[in-house]
């Protein structure tokens, strides 16, 4: 049975453009109370205006636990409560094990897997008070491993695991636990990554049934909001990743692994003289914490709000 959004407390993280934007512009839609939780105070800000009075907005970044607790409560004091966390937050590097910067895998991993433990950690307790909804957003990359996305496939499979394994332990609590599995998005964060790599999105072409497909972020924000009124346990974006998500165990084998490396042999070299003609670890509108004083690595900082690529 469907579960009505209005009047509902929604947190979004990684709410200030892309997915986790067109999902709290539906839940508000749909009557929800919007909390909006990101790096990019002013898109927030902005965001907050247009959806009305009745939302709020808090800087926060996924991989600060005190920041998160901070905005975490602001909202509990502004609603009441929260009836729904939608766990965001996502970045995808550039590069290789080999050439690209270690430090922007690293980020990748703290913010998509770190970030998300973080968050279920510093909302446990107001969902269990309301016996709320949590969504995280893994990835149908959970589900392959593709070269130049080593450090978001595995981050995006601990997601998975890691909500398996929560699921399990909130549900005596009355909270629900989905995740969620969108392919390639329409956000700012996959044509950036495209723009950036020609030889990445060549590749991403040649990928078969969903893998290939772009969805709109539009479509992706929908099921989101229809898990979340069904508090459904999995989503897939598009459904067909649900296949995907069956034969899983064929796409990390043998024959996969002959199939993806002919074409690797090829597509690796140029990507990685890309990366390197780059110089930087993320996208454009990849929304990162200023470096320590001193820190000089390519990872850098780039303008832009973190969202999910899928």
């Amino acid at each position: 049975m469907d579960r009505s959004l209005s009047g509902r407390v929604v947190l979004v993280t990684g709410a200030a453009r892309g997915i986790g934007e067109h999902t709290a512009r539906l839940a508000a839609r749909r009557g929800a109370r919007v909390s909006l939780v990101g790096l990019e105070p002013d898109r927030l800000a902005a965001l907050a205006t247009d959806l009305g009075p009745e939302h709020a907005w808090f800087a926060a970044d996924v991989t600060d636990q005190a920041a998160l607790g901070a905005a975490v409560a602001q909202t509990v004091a502004r609603f009441g409560g929260i009836d729904v966390v939608v766990a965001n937050a996502g970045v995808a590097n550039r590069g290789t094990i080999a050439i690209g910067d270690i430090e922007a895998m690293v980020r990748t991993v703290e913010v998509n897997l770190i970030g998300v433990m973080r968050t279920a950690a510093a909302t446990a307790e107001a969902l269990i008070e309301r016996r709320g909804y949590l969504l995280i957003v893994s990835s149908a990359a959970a589900y392959a491993a593709l070269p130049g996305m080593a450090a978001y496939c595995a981050s995006k499979a601990g997601v998975e695991h890691f909500g398996n394994a929560i699921r399990l332990e909130l549900a005596h609590r009355g909270v629900a636990v989905g995740t969620a599995h969108p392919s390639w998005i329409d956000t700012d964060l996959v044509r950036d990554a495209k723009e950036d790599l020609p030889a990445f999105a060549e590749s991403l072409d040649r990928l078969p049934g969903p893998m290939a497909r772009t969805v709109s972020v539009e479509a992706c924000a929908a099921a989101f909001v229809r898990a979340i009124e069904r508090r459904q346990r999995r989503v897939y974006v598009p459904r067909m990743v649900g296949a995907v998500a069956a034969v899983r165990s064929l796409l990390v084998g043998p024959l996969a692994d002959r199939a993806i490396g002919r074409q690797a042999r090829t597509s690796v070299p140029l990507m990685e003289e890309q990366v390197r003609n780059l110089g930087r670890g993320f996208g454009r509108t990849t929304a990162l914490p200023d470096p320590p004083p001193g820190t000089d690595h390519r990872a850098g900082r780039a303008a832009g709000g973190a969202g999910d690529p899928g």
